[in-house]
């Protein structure tokens, strides 16, 4: 079926279509209403050399130059970001947030790229949290935030590292306050209004259908089709009366008795006894008594 014709079908079968349509919105409404929310909440930091450098003077009276920390940047940088990223992904940190595996509460850690070849060549640590409620989405990142300080230094104590040299971190981004992530719900919004759409086509074709083959079997049968199956006649799309149908003369039944052929008399009885020919005298019967023959007085 083409495209004008669905539309004839739906305006045709209003009282069907609409309902179902009221109903789909509806739905989707519920839908969106009752979806889970979710809130996100996002901070990153980047690792820093301390002003004096990374390295302790040779000679205590010749103390290395102080400079910038945020113009003094190398590889190093960012193999200690990769390896803190792992250490921070790991099963025990997250139950040390409160993170349980299938649970809504999720967290991610990564250097703000997907790339891989940049992993080790970046210092940065972006943390994403997200949880059904704002206030929880907000305690992991603040709650990881803490861990990969506390994980830096332990891991530059268990190299014995000289303290004046320990790597610090920079919160580059706070914590965010918490924002709600409406993806979800909107595509849960599109599929059931899709979903709907189609179930509500689906019911008008399906009233169609039952509706012809009702009006085919009333034909088969010889009965009158009733007025929500008949099709609108011409006349009365055009503002005029239809016309009156043909009233037929009710047959006369045939009459008692046999009746005459047309232009034929009706034939008679044969009377009682023998019959004259035609053009003949009747017999006379014979007399009682001997008869006398002619010439004899």
């Amino acid at each position: 079926m083409d495209f004008w014709g669905t539309v004839g079908v739906l305006f045709r079968r209003w009282y069907v279509a609409l309902p179902a349509f009221l109903l789909v919105l509806a739905g989707a409404a519920g839908v969106y209403a009752r979806f889970p929310k979710t809130y996100t909440s996002t901070s990153a930091f980047v690792l820093m050399i301390p002003p004096s450098g990374g390295s302790l003077p040779t000679d205590p009276e010749f103390p290395n130059p102080l400079t910038n920390p945020l113009v003094n940047f190398d590889a190093g940088l960012g193999l200690s970001a990769s390896l803190l990223i792992q250490a921070l992904s790991t099963a025990e940190v997250a139950a040390k947030v409160g993170v349980t595996p299938g649970g809504r509460t999720t967290y991610t850690i990564s250097n703000g790229t997907t790339n891989q070849e940049l992993m080790i060549s970046l210092p940065y640590i972006v943390v994403t949290a997200e949880a059904p409620t704002p206030e929880e989405a907000h305690r992991v990142v603040v709650r990881i935030n803490e861990l990969a300080k506390e994980e830096l230094v332990r891991q530059q104590r268990a190299l014995q590292a000289p303290p004046a040299t320990y790597l610090t971190t920079l919160q580059a981004v706070p914590p965010t306050a918490p924002v709600e992530k409406t993806g979800s719900r909107l595509r849960a919004l599109v599929v059931a209004l899709a979903m709907g759409c189609f179930l509500s086509l689906a019911a008008t074709f399906a009233v169609e259908n039952w509706a012809f083959r009702r009006r085919a079997h009333r034909d088969e049968d010889g009965e009158p089709p009733s007025r929500a199956d008949a099709p609108t006649a011409p006349a009365a799309s055009a503002g005029l009366e239809p016309a009156a149908p043909l009233r037929q003369a009710p047959a006369v039944p045939p009459a008692h008795g046999p009746v005459a052929s047309l232009g034929q008399a009706p034939a008679v009885p044969p009377a009682h006894g023998p019959v004259a020919s035609l053009g003949q005298a009747p017999s006379a019967p014979p007399a009682h008594g001997p008869v006398a023959s002619p010439g004899h007085g």
